[in-house]
C-alpha cells in the first residue's frame, strides 16, 4: 500500500523523535514548549518516473529552537545545523530513509531559513530545513 501524506508525516516525526530533548508532532502544535519539532507538507508532485508510479512530497521540517533573545536557543542551531552527531536534523531524518519501509526513500537537502515566529506576543527562533520524500 503507498504511504499516505499522514504515515509520512508521523514517520518523519518519529525520525525527529530521535534527537535528544527534541519534542515532535506530526504536525505544527498548537502551543509551542521549545525546542519542538514537525513536518510541514509544502507540495506533492505526480508522474515523477516513468509509468507515473514515483510520487515525490516536499517537506519544510519546523523546528522551533527556543525564545529569539535566549543564547541557549542561538547554540542548538549549531547542533541541529550539524552534518552527524546526536542532535543532527539531517542525520536523525537519514538514519532511516525509507521510514520504516513505508516510503521508497528521502532526503534532506538542506537546513536555511532561520526566522523570528510570533506566538502569543512571544517571540522564537525557529529553523526551517527541506525534505523531499519519494513514495
Amino acid at each position: 500500500m503507498p504511504a499516505t501524506i499522514g504515515t509520512i508525516a508521523t514517520g518523519l516525526a518519529t525520525a525527529l523523535g530521535t534527537v535528544s530533548g527534541l519534542r515532535t508532532y506530526a504536525y505544527q502544535p498548537e502551543q509551542l514548549s521549545p525546542p519542538v519539532a514537525y513536518p510541514e507538507l509544502t507540495g506533492v508532485t505526480y508522474h515523477k518516473a516513468f509509468g507515473g508510479g514515483d510520487v515525490v512530497s516536499n517537506w519544510n521540517i519546523g523546528i522551533v529552537v527556543g525564545r529569539y533573545t535566549d543564547r541557549t536557543a542561538h547554540s542548538l542551531l549549531d547542533s541541529y545545523l550539524s552534518f552527524s552527531g546526536a542532535q543532527s536534523i539531517r542525520a536523525a531524518i537519514e538514519a532511516d530513509k525509507t521510514l520504516g519501509n513505508t516510503v521508497q526513500t528521502l532526503i534532506l537537502s538542506q537546513g536555511a531559513r532561520i526566522t523570528a515566529l510570533n506566538v502569543a506576543d512571544a517571540e522564537y527562533l525557529q529553523i526551517e530545513f527541506t525534505c523531499e520524500v519519494h513514495a
